[in-house]
């Protein structure tokens, strides 16, 4: 077991640094493909946050500044939360229970998980 501590912590005297140069403007830690959602500093363009709906309103995103959203279906208004970071056009949810998923902004447009959703 010591053998392993050992071999641990000289990994991690040579990856800390290494990381170093990965981490987004900005942002406190590495990006998201190193660790994980939980580790990831907020990253996300300002143009994105608020809510976001389709055409129906059945479905409704919305992206707080703090990193996290709340998304609702019909009458369930927190039928969702989580987490969520944006790359470039591109975003990722984690929702609190573990889902995750992704989308893309186009011209303006949510586009998610075969919906489209309209900035409200």
């Amino acid at each position: 077991m010591e053998r392993h501590r050992r071999g641990a912590a000289a990994l991690l005297r040579w990856l800390v640094p290494l990381l170093s140069l990965f981490t987004l403007p900005g942002a406190a830690q590495p990006p998201s493909f190193l660790f994980g959602p939980q580790e990831i500093a907020m990253a996300e363009p300002q143009s994105f946050i608020g809510l976001w709906v389709t055409a129906d309103k059945s479905v409704r995103h919305e992206l707080l500044p703090n990193g996290r959203y709340v998304e609702a279906r019909g009458t369930r208004e927190r039928a969702y939360e989580g987490r969520y970071v944006v790359t470039g056009t591109h975003i990722e949810y984690w929702d609190d229970t573990g889902f995750t998923a992704d989308g893309d902004f186009i011209d303006g447009v949510l586009h998610h998980g075969g919906m489209i959703l309209y900035r409200q």
